[in-house]
This record gives C-alpha cells, sequence and structure tokens, in this order.
C-alpha cells in the first residue's frame, strides 16, 4: 500500500491506470467519512475531514454540513499505488477519479446520473445495520447501468457489529456472490484489523491516529481456523471463474496468488463476484486494502473497451472505441451553478478529445455550442486544464442550452448516447415571493436549480397564479428552498406539502369531440371520435392511430394527438394528470375549407374529456415503501400508528436489537412522520422512506380530494 505522498499534477497517465468510481450506499453507512479517509491515505488532503465537525472536503455546502448529510454528488481525483508484488495490475501510481453521492432517497437523481457514467462503484455497509433498503436501491441503480462493485464493510467497530452476518445479508438481500478478502481480527470495541486471506497477513492498526501506520502480524492463533475456512472457500469460487485454475485445482494444486488476483479481476468486471472489504472509517481502519482493492479489481474506462449510441442522421446503431484517436463523445450528466465561473456542465468523455476553445456538437438536441473553459474539480475548488482524454471526467464553461442527458460530440461524426432516466416527483407545494423584489429573482432561481436537478419540476397553476414546485420528498423541497435564500438571496414563504396524484381510467369507453364556430368569412372545423382503455399501472400513456380511408387527414392527426395530451395533463375528476391510458382514434370528419390544426386540437380536447367521464375515472395516490427501526418494546406502538396511516404491514426482521418493521403506506398520510415517530418511541426509532408504486384512493377519501379541488365528480 502506498504512502500517500503521490501528487494530483501528472493527469496523462495512460487509460488503463485510470479509475472513475463512485461511493455508493444507504444514508449513514460512512460514505463520505470513507472518501475522506480516501482522499487523506492518497495525500490529496493533508487533515482528516470530520462530519461532526463540519470539516469534510467532500460535504462543502453549507447545508450539507449543517445536517451532515450528503445532497450532492461531489467529484475529485486523486492517485494511488499498490506495493503487493502479486498486484495483478502492477505497481505504478493509478488515478482515481471518486464521485461521492448522497445517501438519502430524496437525492437519487445525483445517484442515478453518477452511476450512468462510472466504470466502478464501491458500496459503503454499515456492520451493525447490514443491507438496508436505500442500499438495495442504489444496487439495482448500479444494475440498471452493469457498473462493476466491490463492497466495504464499514464500522466494524460499533456495538453490535456484525461482520459475517453482513456477508450473509448481500447474498440475501441483493443477490450477488460475494468474495471475501480481508476478514476482521476483534468486533465492536476490540475490531482492531483486518487479515489478508489470499495472502495470509494479519495487518493491525494501533497507537497512530490517523491510520496511515499499520503493522504485519502473525495470524492471531484463535482465529487460524476461521481464516482457512474462508480463505479455502475464497480460492474455490475465483477458481470456478477461470477453467484453467479450475482444472489447478480439482487437481489439488492451489494457482499462485498473482493468477488467482488475475482470475478475479476479470470475473468483477464481468459481474460474476463482487470483493467484500472489512473496516472502520471513522477509527481510520482498513480503508488502505479497499483502496488497493479499487486499482486492482475495478474496471479502467479500457476494460469497458466500448461504447454503444445512434447516428441520429441514419437511426443506426453506432460504437465508439474508448480511445483518444476516435471522433469525440461524451454524455453530460450534471448542471451546476458555480458562483464565480457561472454554469458548469459535467461531462464524461467517452472516446476522442476536447481542448479548451472547441466548438461541440450537442446531438440530442441539435444545436452546436463552444466550450470557452474546461475545468478538473476537486469538490467545490477548481482546475483549469486546457485538454481532457477519453474516460476523463471534466467540468465545461460556456455550454447554454446543453442539458444532463445529452450527448455532445463531433458535428462530423455526431452520435447519441443512452440518456439517463429519472423518476418522477411525488410532493408538491406552492411557492410565493416575499416581497415585489423577489419576484424577478424567484423565477431566475428556480430556473437554475431545476438545470441542475432533474427531479425538481415548477409549474404555474394558472387558476390561482401561484408557483407549484415538486419533488422527490420534503427534504429535497426543504434544501431547494434554503438554496434559493443563500445561493440567490431570494426569500419565499410556501405552502404546505400536496401529494402528487394522478387520475386514470378502470374501464373502456367511446368519446365524440366536435368543434365547429362560423363567426363570418372562413370558420373552425373538427370532428373526431376516439376510445380510451385503461393500461397497465406504470405504463404510462399511448396513442393509436386507427384512421382509414382519409376520414381526417393525415396533417390534422398530430393537432388531434396534440389537443389529448394537453387534456391528459388535466384530468377529468380533480384536474390531475390522466396517466395508464391506451388512445385510439378511429373515425372523423373534415371540411375542405374550415377544417385547421387548432379545429382538431380542440376536438381532440373534447373527445378525451368526453370518453374519460364514461370510462370510470378514479384517483391514484403515490404509495411509499417505509421501514421503520424501532427498539422492539415500541414495536406495537409503531404498528399501531402505521396501521392508523392506511398502511399494509409486508413483515418483520430482527437486525441485532432493532425491529425492523417494512410496510407500505400512502405519502399522503406520512407529513410530519419523523416528529410522530420520535414521540412515540422516545427519540429511540428511525424510519426510511422511498417511493413504491401508485395505487387507487379508497372512495371515501378521492371524494374529500375532488371536492377540495372544485371539481364536480363526475
Amino acid at each position: 500500500m502506498a504512502a500517500g505522498d503521490i501528487k494530483t499534477t501528472n493527469r496523462n497517465v495512460p487509460l488503463d491506470r485510470v479509475r472513475n468510481i463512485g461511493i455508493i450506499a444507504h444514508i449513514d453507512a460512512g460514505k463520505t467519512t470513507t472518501t475522506e479517509r480516501i482522499l487523506y491515505y492518497t495525500g490529496k488532503s493533508y487533515k482528516i475531514g470530520d462530519i461532526d465537525e463540519g470539516t469534510t472536503q467532500m460535504d462543502w455546502m453549507a447545508q450539507e454540513r449543517e445536517r451532515g448529510i450528503t445532497i450532492v454528488s461531489a467529484a475529485t481525483t486523486t492517485f494511488w499505488a499498490v506495493t503487493d508484488p502479486n498486484s495483478p495490475v502492477g505497481n505504478e501510481a493509478f488515478r482515481v477519479n471518486i464521485i461521492d453521492t448522497p445517501g438519502h432517497v430524496d437525492f437519487t437523481a445525483e445517484v442515478e446520473r453518477s452511476l450512468r457514467v462510472l466504470d466502478g462503484a464501491v458500496t459503503v455497509l454499515d456492520a451493525e445495520e447490514t443491507v438496508q433498503s436505500q442500499t438495495e436501491t442504489v444496487w439495482r441503480q448500479a444494475d440498471k447501468y452493469k457498473v462493476p462493485r466491490i463492497i466495504f464493510v464499514n464500522k466494524n467497530d460499533k456495538l453490535g457489529a456484525n461482520f459475517e452476518g453482513t456477508v450473509k445479508a448481500v447474498i440475501e438481500r441483493l443477490g450477488a456472490n460475494p468474495a471475501v478478502m480481508t476478514y476482521p481480527i476483534g468486533a465492536e470495541h476490540s475490531f482492531r484489523g483486518v487479515v489478508l486471506l489470499l495472502e495470509r497477513k494479519a495487518l493491525v492498526w494501533q497507537g497512530d491516529e490517523t491510520g496511515t501506520k499499520f503493522t504485519e502480524e502473525e495470524i492471531p492463533s484463535d482465529m487460524t481456523t476461521v481464516v482457512e475456512t474462508w480463505r479455502s472457500k475464497l480460492v474455490e469460487q475465483i477458481c470456478e471463474t477461470d477453467d484453467m485454475l479450475l482444472e489447478q485445482f480439482l487437481a489439488g494444486n492451489e494457482p499462485p496468488v498473482k493468477e488467482l488476483k488475475t482470475a478475479l479481476r476479470k470475473a468483477v468486471i464481468a459481474y460474476k463476484m463482487v470483493p467484500v472489504y472489512a473496516g472502520a472509517s471513522l477509527r481510520n481502519k482498513g480503508v488502505q486494502p479497499m483502496l488497493d482493492a479499487i486499482v486492482e479489481y475495478l474496471p479502467s474506462p479500457v476494460d469497458i473497451d466500448h461504447v454503444k449510441g445512434i447516428n441520429p442522421k441514419t437511426g443506426e446503431e453506432t460504437v465508439r472505441k474508448t480511445v483518444n484517436e476516435e471522433a469525440f463523445s461524451g454524455l453530460a450528466f450534471k448542471i451546476q451553478t458555480d458562483p464565480h465561473v457561472g454554469r458548469l456542465t459535467y461531462l464524461r468523455i467517452y472516446s476522442g478529445m476536447l481542448k479548451s476553445g472547441q466548438a461541440v456538437y450537442n446531438a440530442t438536441k441539435d444545436r452546436e455550442e463552444r466550450v470557452s473553459r474546461m475545468l478538473l474539480m476537486h469538490a467545490n475548488k477548481r482546475e483549469e486544464i486546457d485538454q481532457a482524454f477519453a474516460g476523463e471526467i471534466v467540468a465545461l464553461v460556456g455550454l447554454k442550452e446543453t442539458t444532463t442527458g445529452n450527448t455532445l460530440c463531433d458535428k462530423g461524426a455526431p452520435i447519441v448516447l443512452e440518456s439517463i432516466t429519472f423518476p418522477d416527483p411525488v410532493i408538491s407545494l406552492a411557492i410565493e415571493p416575499k416581497t415585489k423584489a423577489d419576484q424577478e429573482k424567484m423565477g431566475y432561481a428556480l430556473n437554475k436549480l431545476s438545470d441542475e436537478d432533474p427531479t425538481f419540476t415548477i409549474k404555474t397553476n394558472h387558476e390561482t397564479g401561484q408557483t407549484i414546485i415538486s419533488g422527490m420528498g420534503e427534504l429535497h423541497l426543504e434544501i431547494i428552498v434554503d438554496r434559493m435564500k443563500r445561493e440567490f438571496n431570494v426569500d419565499a414563504g410556501t405552502g404546505a406539502p400536496q401529494v402528487a396524484y394522478k387520475e386514470t381510467v378502470k374501464k373502456s369507453a367511446e368519446g365524440e369531440g366536435k368543434y365547429i364556430r362560423q363567426s363570418g368569412g372562413r370558420g373552425q372545423y373538427g370532428h373526431c371520435f376516439i376510445k380510451i382503455e385503461p393500461q397497465v399501472r406504470g405504463v404510462g400513456y399511448e396513442f393509436v392511430n386507427a384512421i382509414k380511408g382519409g376520414a381526417i387527414p393525415g396533417e390534422f392527426i398530430p393537432a388531434v394527438e396534440k389537443g389529448i395530451k394537453d387534456a391528459l395533463e388535466n384530468g377529468v375528476l380533480a384536474g390531475y394528470p390522466t396517466v395508464d391510458v391506451k388512445i385510439t382514434l378511429y373515425d372523423g370528419t373534415y371540411h375542405d375549407v374550415d377544417s385547421s390544426e387548432m379545429a382538431f386540437k380542440i376536438a381532440g380536447s373534447m373527445a378525451f374529456q368526453h370518453a374519460a367521464k364514461a370510462a370510470e375515472p378514479t384517483l391514484l395516490e403515490p404509495v411509499m415503501k417505509v421501514e421503520v427501526s424501532a427498539p422492539d418494546e415500541f414495536m406495537g406502538e409503531v404498528i399501531g400508528d402505521l396501521s392508523s396511516k392506511r398502511a399494509q404491514i409486508s413483515g418483520t426482521d430482527k437486525r441485532g436489537h432493532l425491529t425492523i418493521i417494512n410496510a407500505f403506506a400512502p405519502l399522503a398520510e406520512l407529513s410530519g412522520y419523523a416528529t410522530k415517530l420520535r414521540s412515540l418511541s422516545q427519540g429511540r426509532a428511525s424510519y426510511y422512506m422511498e417511493p413504491s408504486h401508485y395505487e387507487e384512493v379508497p372512495k371515501n377519501i378521492a371524494e374529500g380530494i375532488i371536492t377540495k379541488s372544485g371539481k364536480v365528480a363526475a
């Protein structure tokens, strides 16, 4: 393991010595603390940052330091070299680009977009809590983008820490194949180091507060049996992934450590195995072996040697190699407003090179833009650079129209890469400026913040004139309002949070829309018939053109669909968007002179309203997956309270001295739940929730919502 004396000056290392990694986990598992230790041991920072003291490098926002949580993903670059002679990648310095992501579910967009552009990830687990709900969520996100991972089981010094139980939970709850690489020496307050299983070495940290020094010792005699059991299991697991090694193994010969490590590297990159490391970041123990693993087992951009996209001009699939000699292509994955340089666009370069001052083509929007400056970021600090290479993550200044998920490339070789999908917001609130002076500034601030965050949306209610902001949870919106005040100096008041209801239909029905207007001279004429049908929950909206024989001319069909789409935005029950419907346009009539796009758009809207009212419209509400961790003596009160909130209890688990209650509850019933839970449990219970699905609102509650909306029930 290297001493942290390598500085981040030599950027131009070969691509196979670059690692783009993310740190992902459940809230409070220790992601930011682990990242701070990485920065310290690699020489990137000279003082270990502490969350409780508000001195972390990666949590640089005022709100992050006050709350002790990560809100925005922060990027940094550092260097590390492995000293082990059996390393499968050699002993030179490797460049590691790290993104520390939030653990709170309200900021899930930050995790989603980071995983889309990373080559590998470190999942941090709490040795006492094992695999928690948000861990499952981020694990699924990483699966979606096929990101190879290693696991760092943190907090082995915590009361109730259970390393083997955590490994078991990884198999059961994540469906992963864990390869245990280090085994803890001691547990809870007696945790003092780890055994490197393949090397049969014990590393012990003692007497050094910062954890930079450790000693190699003999494996404690009372641990030899357990170490050999886990080691033989590990060797067998690795050999099973490689035919040649398996032959040696079955013949009774154990392959050399270097060959085992080389096979393990291939297996990790192919998503077949997940190396597991033990440690305690806060006590500065066990981080260096995990740092070695980042370099040894996670892929370089070369290992993921190409990226696929679509040529926007021909619609054909295009492949780009991850080399500097290819045509330039990259994905914009994050927009940030920087007080010093303005709008920053974070870009992952997949192929080719990019120079400062270069013109780039936004293939997603068919626009040309110019890069005025390029920066390497260390959290909120910047280092200006002249050019960037394939595999790098950089921040660009000067792009005005590029947004999250857009592809930038050479105009002569256009490509559109797979974009990033984000969940829909589930909660809204009305926001009003405190003074006239704040009015103009508020619009500017909201637009800048929605540019940065794809899960934050702004709408204007035309009936009331109110501005409605929507997001992933109450904390999400609270942070947005706080940022407006601090960063943009906008004072705004907010109403009570409103749940994002939706509408759908329960049966099929037909509807007619006929718009005729004669006002002297040329009139307006549009006439159409549609059929509306319910779809499976979560499918969305589908439009089918079944017009035959030119009953409606082809040029008016898009106008009918536009009218229907506009009407979908304000459903027929309570004005909420209508979802999960299939609409078939099957007949209509037109007038040679009077028919127009506007007339057919209005006719489409009328037909939808007519059909929807006849198709048993119903309200849908967001249902949250809720996980409450409570001491056993409060279990009855917690379950009773959840039941009173229309929750469905799906089961309970034991985790150490806590009972975990799993439930599904409507978001509408969970306002202020944190305060209620604290008072029920004398402050000893905690909870986590994330959006799960939409479900029909019970009739008696739906009637109240409809009445409140001011619409008359159909």
